[in-house]
């Protein structure tokens, strides 16, 4: 896609995917890197959850993916929807070993009303932070893919904020993302998003940045 079909993309759908952020030459080896970091310190959380790989603040212990932070597309993407002044917010592991469970419906930070700090809903109609979701393993419905709702970034709320038990529900018009690796997948972070169950017997591995 041209860079306006991708703006376009992320003003009516909320997400995109951008193929070879990572090039196939070195993509192994950043899955590999962040793999070993991950079982190095994943558990010096005291709530590190049970079959998810995650450490916060991964850049800090591992820099193999630093190279592509900047990639052109990317970066021109970014500064399109929230211009030129750019700041990464947070660079976390997440791998989804099999067996996983479906997680519940969430958006990211500052709009997941759990959080602590958090716009309270409903929220205004802009784009001020995104989530990218880089794929270092097949992304895909047996793997655990990330599920979407296309759209949903244009709701003043989320399942976060809502009162019934729509965090935990599927939704009608759900999606899986599909990536390869090395593909990053671009998230307004409005999105209603969960991590899809890993049924299969490899451990699906990405980051969040």
């Amino acid at each position: 896609m041209t860079h306006e079909q991708l703006q376009r993309r992320m003003q009516v759908d909320g997400w995109c995917v951008l193929e070879n952020v990572i090039p196939a030459d070195a993509v192994d080896a950043v899955r590999d890197s962040v793999q070993h970091t991950v079982d190095q310190y994943r558990h010096t959380r005291k709530d590190a959850p049970a079959n998810i790989g995650a450490v916060s603040n991964i850049l800090n212990y591992d820099q193999s993916f630093a190279p592509y932070l900047a990639e052109p597309r990317l970066i021109g993407l970014a500064a399109a929807l929230l211009g030129p002044e750019l700041r990464i917010s947070f660079t976390s592991s997440i791998v989804n070993y099999p067996g996983n469970e479906r997680t519940s419906w969430h958006s990211d930070w500052p709009f997941n009303q759990h959080n602590a700090g958090h716009i309270p809903a409903p929220y205004p109609d802009f784009v001020c932070h995104l989530t990218t979701l880089w794929a270092l393993s097949d992304f895909n419905s047996e793997s655990g893919g990330t599920l979407i709702v296309s759209g949903s970034h244009r709701s003043n709320n989320n399942p976060t904020g809502f009162s019934d038990d729509a965090e935990h529900e599927p939704y009608p018009t759900e999606v899986c993302v599909t990536a390869r690796p090395g593909s990053v997948a671009v998230l307004d972070s409005r999105m209603w998003h969960a991590g899809g169950a890993n049924r299969s017997d490899q451990p699906r591995v990405g980051l969040a940045v």
